[in-house]
């Protein structure tokens, strides 16, 4: 982890801040003098955690943006909202996420753990991309899960209309968390913004409170996972780490970059991914390759 103070003069977003590794992620950053932007989908959480933020760090600079990342009207509100009180950001961690046993349909008529888990830092990055190269050296941070090394996108039925499995589909959005950010390094690549993603462990969050149907086995799993704060330590790094600053594309656990799976690394169909994805979210294709 980088030196206290050594955050002192920059303003990191983390989604999914209020709790679990999002919010132990905020807790280290803050105390590092970072100044730190949390989301969240309720307000009162989200303002219980800023305090709790504040106060475990001992900074007071943590605001807080309400937004249901799963609705794309959402994201764009919140990218708004981050452009008009940041006139610089250096760090973007991507870390909201679930598992969701049950198939069911967001407020845009998609799957929810692909668009929760995938489409939504592929849009907000996007939308926020501009002001990040405006601040370089930036960081993109993204949390995937090393369940990825079981996912395959499946582009014929990427929302799970076919067959679903909770499993596959989370596996599937973890992958797609990869392949995001390797071609996304690509595409950044001289801008001076760098993008990584991570495995932060079995980590005790509460990541899957929303699907009851999860609960059992996660009360037998709880005392053989990972603190929070543990579960944070390799994206605080990532965020903070002066050795790290002039990484990109790379997959990292426990600190250290690592290869991801052999799926991962298939860049024609990274570049599909990214395509089909910004179709879905009713963008151009982004940052142009080179």
């Amino acid at each position: 982890m980088a030196d206290t103070g050594s955050m002192t003069g920059t303003t990191v977003l983390i989604t999914g801040g209020t709790g679990g590794i999002g919010k132990a992620s905020a807790i280290a950053l803050a105390g590092m003098g970072a100044r730190v932007g949390i989301t969240g989908h309720d307000r009162a959480r989200a303002v219980d955690a800023a305090a709790e933020i504040t106060r475990e760090s001992g900074n007071p600079a943590v605001d807080i943006f309400v937004a249901d990342m799963s609705s794309q009207d959402d994201v764009r509100r919140l990218a708004i909202g981050v452009l008009a009180r940041y006139p610089r950001l250096d760090v973007l961690l991507n870390n909201v996420g679930g598992f969701w046993a049950h198939r069911h349909l967001t407020a845009d008529g998609l799957e929810h753990t692909f668009a929760l888990n995938h489409l939504a830092p592929f849009l907000l990055t996007n939308l926020l991309l501009d002001r990040l190269i405006a601040s370089s050296p930036a960081r993109v941070v993204t949390v995937s899960s090393g369940a990825h090394s079981t996912g395959r996108i499946d582009f014929d039925d990427l929302m799970g209309e076919r067959t679903y499995s909770g499993s596959r589909a989370y596996n599937q959005s973890k992958l797609a968390n990869v392949m995001f950010t390797y071609e996304l390094a690509s595409r950044l690549e001289g801008t001076g913004v760098t993008a990584n993603a991570l495995h932060p462990g079995l980590t005790s969050t509460a990541f899957s409170a929303e699907d009851p149907a999860l609960g059992f086995v996660v009360r037998i799993m709880r005392p053989f996972m990972r603190s929070p704060a543990k579960g944070a330590d390799t994206a605080v790094y990532l965020a903070s780490a002066p050795e790290v600053a002039s990484v990109t594309g790379r997959y990292f656990s426990d600190r250290v970059a690592k290869k991801s799976s052999k799926a991962s690394y298939d860049a024609a169909a990274a570049t599909r991914l990214w395509e089909v994805s910004a179709d879905l979210v009713g963008l151009s294709l982004g940052v142009p390759n080179g």
